[in-house]
């Protein structure tokens, strides 16, 4: 490839780190790419302790070959956000990829982009999608021509994986995921709603309540205002 491939990462108040850092982190040892970050105005963000500074402001960004949403708690206050569902639109309508991970996926969806695509989210707000007329696909990674969508947090690291994959083929993808010692064997097989033990799932769930009927409310709000653009 005779020019970096250029990824940007669109970020917001009360994202989700690791959606962020974890494909943030392959990108980062793919030679062929050129990985940048920003948010509105350059504004520092901050997730889960961590603080981003010195980010690029995404309104200067003239374009990117592939543009990359994380997801998170506040992921639905940003798409209700107008200056920056601007942005996002804008810079996807020139990407060749259009992706995210985790809820990152419902800002796609909000801003018109998954319509009629197969796409991926965390489960907890998985059938959410087809509120943006996106088709709902419970798979760790998805692809539908152009976009490609990762599942809850984790997932980041297989989507990245996916991407390098597909620009530069898979041996530049194993030499990352070998890098990395990417061989995931985890503790418990309790990753899942399929596999995680019921009171687990309970547990989940009520701790999610509040929280998950405020994003609802949201989603179908940002749903409305799609549906009158």
């Amino acid at each position: 490839m005779s020019t970096p491939f250029t990824l940007l990462f669109a970020l917001y108040p009360g994202v989700t780190q690791l959606d962020f850092t974890a494909p943030h982190q392959v990108f980062s040892h793919w030679p062929a790419a050129a990985v940048h970050v920003a948010s509105l105005e350059g504004a520092p963000v901050s997730a889960s302790g961590l603080h981003f500074d010195r980010l690029e402001a995404l309104e200067t960004v003239a374009r990117c070959d592939l543009l990359c949403l994380p997801g998170g708690p506040g992921c639905t206050d940003a798409m209700l956000d107008a200056r920056f569902m601007a942005e996002i639109r804008r810079l996807a309508a020139g990407a060749h990829y259009i992706t995210s991970v985790c809820t990152g996926s419902l800002i796609l969806g909000a801003a018109g982009l998954l319509q009629g695509r197969r796409a991926t989210c965390h489960w907890s707000m998985l059938e959410s999608l087809s509120l943006f007329g996106a088709v709902p696909r419970a798979e760790r990674v998805v692809r539908d021509v152009h976009v490609i969508t990762g599942a809850g947090v984790t997932a980041g690291i297989d989507f990245a994986l996916t991407v390098v994959a597909e620009v530069s083929g898979e041996r530049a993808a194993q030499a990352i995921q070998l890098g990395l010692e990417y061989a995931p064997a985890p503790p418990f097989d309790a990753g899942h709603p399929a596999t995680a033990p019921a009171a687990v799932m309970r547990d989940v769930r009520e701790r999610q309540a509040a929280f998950r009927t405020r994003r609802l409310a949201q989603v179908a709000t940002a749903a409305a205002a799609l549906k009158a653009r």
